[in-house]
């Protein structure tokens, strides 16, 4: 590791420690040169299997960016979307493996996307899952729908806590 302040090439690691909740080890260092102190992060380099059996480092505007075409014309802002994209991020390193199929990158882009719009979530699924026929999307769709009546259902049987209250 190369000191950032006199370049030099030779410096001693002081003390390591996990970060991020085990995906990143940060490392105090000194510059036996300049004696200086600095700190280093390292994280897991996240690789992608493509199904042509190619590799490649991934990208997270990569990612955003087909969920982006999902999104085009929906009104979900920008910040949202990076959201969407740290959320899918942290859900690959979660799985803790270095290689990542393309298809698992995929995957992890779907609940997001589901929770952010609904509609981006069946253009997005519609492709990725590739939908042959209507009954593909209808099927989806009443998937949607139960889901949704599902939650509607918990929340009208959980009591509130002004209920609690009174």
């Amino acid at each position: 590791m190369h000191c950032p302040f006199c370049k030099h090439g030779d410096t001693r690691v002081l003390d390591s420690r996990i970060a991020d909740d085990g995906t990143a080890i940060r490392r105090r260092r000194v510059c036996s040169e300049c004696e200086k102190r600095f700190t280093t992060i390292e994280q897991m380099q996240l690789t992608v299997l493509k199904r042509s059996g190619a590799t490649e480092p991934f990208s997270r505007d990569k990612a955003i960016a087909g969920v982006r075409k999902a999104l085009k014309g929906r009104g979900v802002s920008e910040d949202a979307l990076a959201k969407l994209g740290q959320e899918v991020e942290d859900a690959l390193r979660a799985a803790g493996s270095a290689e990542i199929a393309s298809h698992e990158v995929g995957l992890a882009v779907l609940e997001p996307l589901k929770k952010l719009d609904e509609v981006a979530y069946l253009r997005f699924a519609s492709v990725y899952k590739a939908f042959a026929s209507a009954s593909d999307f209808a099927d989806e769709i009443a998937g949607l729908m139960a889901a949704s009546a599902d939650k509607e259902l918990q929340q009208a049987t959980t009591p509130s806590t002004t209920d609690l209250q009174n």
